[in-house]
């Protein structure tokens, strides 16, 4: 059954306690995009009535979409031990919502076709933006090498050398360099949201 929340405090209480995973949808009615996307979302909730879902309704409830960083719509995600594991931006079939969330919980063979990325993150041990940008990595399940360029002063000169810059986080993905917490950037290098041609949410 899907529950349609009217605000954080329910939406944590409903989820806390849960031991698998919670999908959450946002829609509304201002985003042509968000109308053709909804009865989609449905249909799959129909398919899969074992599972968890709420939807949120961002033109009438404000604070859910900014607390987890919702700022598209159409946009589904999953919330697992009370941390956002997943997002799925933009419109989507029934199948699809069925294939792009579904596919982590069907066994290994499943995790096995997902990409792999090589990524470093240049930290210092005070930097509050690379606890953060670790802390995105781990969200997203990517796993990656940190390297405390405060320690390793070899390191922090190859970094200078490759991007010019000598501030932290400095993120390595696959050969390419992301320079502070940019998150736009993060995701599109390892393929964590397909935000464009999606209504943004103004709050």
């Amino acid at each position: 059954m899907v529950h349609r929340v009217q605000g954080f405090e329910e939406l944590y209480n409903l989820t806390s306690g849960l031991r698998g995973p919670a999908f959450v949808g946002f829609f509304g009615d201002f985003s042509e995009k968000s109308r053709s996307a909804e009865p989609e979302f449905l249909a799959f909730c129909s398919r899969h009535p074992e599972l968890s879902v709420f939807m949120v309704d961002v033109g009438k409830v404000k604070d859910i979409h900014r607390r987890l960083d919702v700022t598209l719509v159409p946009t589904v995600i999953e919330i697992r031990d009370g941390a956002v594991v997943q997002k799925v931006v933009g419109v989507r079939t029934a199948g699809e919502y069925e294939t792009q969330l579904l596919s982590r919980h069907q066994g290994p063979e499943n995790n096995a076709q997902k990409p792999s990325h090589r990524v470093v993150i240049y930290t210092t041990p005070t930097c509050s933006w690379c606890a953060r940008a670790k802390a995105y990595l781990r969200q997203h399940n990517i796993p990656f090498t940190e390297v405390d360029v405060s320690r390793d002063y070899a390191a922090a000169q190859r970094l200078v050398a490759k991007t010019g810059e000598m501030g932290v986080p400095q993120l390595d993905i696959d050969g390419r360099y992301v320079v502070g917490f940019d998150k736009a950037r993060i995701d599109a290098l390892l393929g964590l949201g397909q935000q464009g041609g999606n209504d943004r949410l103004y709050s």
